[in-house]
């Protein structure tokens, strides 16, 4: 029989993990003397299993807030630990967005051999009709250049909070990776390649369990010296969404359902 389950942390923990000490399982916090097992990165089988096989009936972990929203699926008849907030689990996921294509029986063709059959006749072979006009590919050029600008805080026009936002980062599409931003100034400056098409770009702002999404309008008219300008305000109370969370990992069991084809 099987039961379904997601997972759960219901007292989240404020302790900051990228102070913690890293080892093979996580990183160790030394306020409660225990590994943090960080789950953000595994995929739903990979923590079901690391789940599984966890001898510790008290777990501490790091997860996404998506994973919390995540749905797995477990045989009652495993032989699992206890967790604190549930019972046994197994490490199968139930990945509800993921459909198996079942097989199908190829079609029977009986033939008769004790009769040949013979057709005599000229073949005539009709040349397909191709429905898809195809057209010449368009070709942009791509024009390399850097965004610079400030981080600011929207209430305050100062760069935003190092002691309550530290370590910002910021990444923009067509750039190669995340660049920090300057905690005492706001000031950060990606090299991007983009369209020369390009009208908008999206802009990721994170740190170590928080983040801010959002699209800006650019005019690569604007480009001076290579660079374009852009100053981005917003109130971190607001805008910089908690992704990450820590705490006592517990599950919630749910209703079980036929999933079978």
């Amino acid at each position: 029989m099987k039961k379904q389950f997601s997972l759960k942390i219901e007292n989240p923990c404020d302790a900051k993990f990228s102070e913690m000490t890293p080892n093979a399982n996580g990183s160790f916090c030394s306020s409660c003397a225990k590994t943090v097992i960080d789950l953000s990165r595994k995929t739903n089988s990979e923590v079901a299993k690391i789940l599984a096989n966890s001898k510790d009936s008290n777990i501490c972990a790091r997860l996404k807030t998506s994973q919390l929203d995540q749905v797995f699926e477990h045989n009652e008849a495993s032989k699992l630990n206890t967790f604190k907030y549930a019972t046994a689990i197994a490490a199968s996921v139930l990945l509800t967005s993921n459909v198996i294509a079942q097989e199908k029986e190829p079609a029977k063709i009986e033939v008769d051999g004790s009769k040949p059959q013979r057709i005599m006749g000229k073949i005539a072979y009709k040349e397909p009709v191709n429905t898809i006009k195809h057209q010449p590919f368009r070709t942009y050029k791509v024009v390399s250049f850097s965004i610079q600008g400030k981080l600011l805080d929207s209430k305050t026009n100062k760069p935003i909070s190092e002691k309550l936002y530290p370590n910002l980062s910021i990444y923009i599409n067509g750039a190669q990776k995340n660049l920090k931003i300057d905690a005492k100034t706001g000031k950060f400056e990606v090299p991007v390649v983009l369209s020369e098409n390009a009208t908008e770009i999206s802009v990721h702002i994170s740190n170590d369990d928080k983040n801010y999404n959002n699209t800006f309008q650019i005019d690569l008219k604007m480009i001076k010296n290579n660079k374009l300008n852009l100053n981005i305000y917003i109130n971190p109370e607001e805008e910089l969404q908690k992704y990450m969370i820590m705490g006592g990992l517990g599950i919630n069991n749910h209703t079980s359902k036929n999933y079978n084809s």
